[in-house]
């Protein structure tokens, strides 16, 4: 028999993966299965829950295939924002609407210009913008009256998954904190935002805190996941939240930064952190601890249109994405003047505006297409930096980021943003920081005396800013940064004329 491991599952955006981790803190398997998104309109993102039900069933069952023993424990990391609406049973009535759905923008916008704004942002921790649960559910009452009436419950992935598992509806604190209608310092489900969105809490699962666990023991259920035996399952919290602690940001003067589609900022406080400006996210990890920042929408993703429209690689495979990094890296810092605002997907933190589009600036005749593809990654790091900066304001400086995500595999990249920020990077967990903050969750829950989050936060990789890049960058990004000001009117009027 094998020894004792525990599963963190991270439910991502594009992708379930599952990392095991024994009681000794050694990973033992990591297990991943992706799945698609739909965008039949401009502004819609929309999963099938029952693919990414499918997809970490899969998880479960090729880990224990491959480790050849079940689990002592299942763990949950999930991305926040998602919306389902599903009958008593649990079956979703409309497809899951992503964090990245823009539908709800009016509705935002509307809420960020009423007397109440400041109210929702401070009591849900919730930046309000079309992410937000809250804004959807307006808009559906608004958009689809007759969908919204007969929906039992309103609820997350990780809810129908655990549903799955459970047949109940309850949800986490974590997640909870990013809907915009739960009370982060009351630990409840607030009354005046579920009137706001046309609701009460018969209609919410019922908030449990990040260490909740229940047994798995319906035979059929566990037969889908590949177990023989029962099974306690930890809810867990975010996939920020579960980052932070995988990533070891529990300290003064370090941040997190986790990189994928998207990307994100977030600093660890025993109490909220508010901008309203910059409208940085308070979420729990637990009851009495918040993780604070900015989440921004363009990340990997800008990346990946820089390879495929500049570089006219479809589905880019490893080797094109080598020789973007290696074209990146040997194109001066700067780009020869040439700056690159990604809002690919328009854009959240600090701006929170969905109406805003990429552009290039500062094109002359000597640039080429070296010039553009650095100025791409350039642009993603110094609107990481616009964030930092923010975060930085709002709390105390940082002198170190732990980084995670799927940035890892790319040096260049990891080099550009570490000379953009002036900052230390460290890798703590090479594997996936949000899966492991969900093991570390299920340690604290179910085996304190393993002393899981010790083991899990020895430093791996160093990355050290070069100076003289760094102050390149320094000149330039005040410039970056009166560029969203500057150019905020043209561009929402280029949207206008393209709706």
């Amino acid at each position: 028999m094998s020894k004792a491991y525990i599963v963190g599952i991270d439910i991502g955006t594009g992708s379930t993966k599952a990392v095991s981790v024994d009681l000794e803190g050694n990973v033992l398997h990591v297990s991943q299965s992706a799945y698609p998104t739909s965008n039949p309109s401009p502004g819609y993102s929309e999963q099938d829950p029952e693919t990414i039900w499918e997809a970490f069933s899969y998880c479960v069952r090729e880990t224990v295939k491959h480790i050849g023993d079940q689990p002592a424990a299942i763990s949950l990391s999930s991305a926040m924002h998602s919306f389902i609406p599903v009958t008593a049973g649990g079956s979703a009535l409309h497809p899951m609407i992503t964090w990245a759905d823009s539908r709800s923008e009016l509705v935002a916008e509307s809420l960020r210009q009423t007397e109440q704004a400041d109210f929702i942002y401070r009591t849900s921790g919730t930046p309000i913008h079309a992410m937000s649960p809250l804004c959807k559910l307006i808009w559906l009452q608004q958009e689809n009256p007759e969908l919204f009436n007969s929906t039992h419950k309103f609820i997350s992935i990780k809810e129908y998954i655990w549903f799955k598992l459970f047949k109940t509806f309850e949800i986490d604190y974590g997640i909870a904190s990013s809907t915009g209608l739960f009370d982060i310092i009351e630990l409840q489900w607030n009354e005046k935002l579920m009137q706001l969105a046309g609701i009460d809490h018969s209609r919410l699962s019922s908030p449990v805190n990040t260490g909740f666990y229940r047994a798995v023991r319906e035979p059929l259920t566990l037969g889908l996941m590949g177990l023989s035996n029962e099974i306690q399952v930890v809810i867990g919290s975010s996939d920020g939240c579960c980052a932070n602690l995988g990533s070891a940001v529990t300290d003064d003067h370090k941040a997190a930064l986790t990189i994928g589609t998207s990307a994100a900022v977030r600093v660890t406080s025993d109490a909220p952190v508010y901008n309203f400006k910059a409208m940085t996210f308070n979420y729990l990890l637990d009851e009495k601890t918040f993780v604070c920042g900015g989440p921004l929408n363009n990340g990997g993703v800008a990346i990946d249109w820089a390879i495929e429209k500049l570089m006219h690689a479809n589905n880019p495979t490893d080797d094109q994405y080598d020789a973007y990094f290696h074209t990146v890296k040997n194109t001066p810092a700067g780009s020869a003047g040439l700056l690159f605002v990604p809002y690919l997907t328009g854009e959240r933190a600090p701006v929170w505006d969905t109406a805003v589009t990429a552009n290039f600036i500062g094109i002359q005749l000597h640039h080429g297409q070296a010039h553009f593809l650095r100025a791409v990654l350039e642009g993603v790091c110094m609107a990481i930096n616009e964030v930092l900066i923010a975060v930085e304001k709002a709390t105390m400086p940082i002198t170190q980021l732990n980084i995670s995500g799927g940035f890892l595999n790319a040096p260049v990249w990891m080099q550009v943003l570490a000379n953009v920020t002036g900052k230390k990077l460290v890798v703590v967990q090479p594997d996936d920081a949000s899966a492991i903050g969900a093991v570390i969750l299920a340690g604290r829950a179910l085996f304190p005396e393993a002393g899981l989050e010790e083991k899990l936060s020895a430093e791996s990789m160093t990355i050290e800013p070069d100076e003289t890049e760094h102050q390149v960058y320094t000149t330039l990004q005040p410039i970056y940064s009166r560029l969203y000001d500057d150019l905020k009117t043209v561009m929402h009027a280029i949207k206008d004329l393209n709706k």
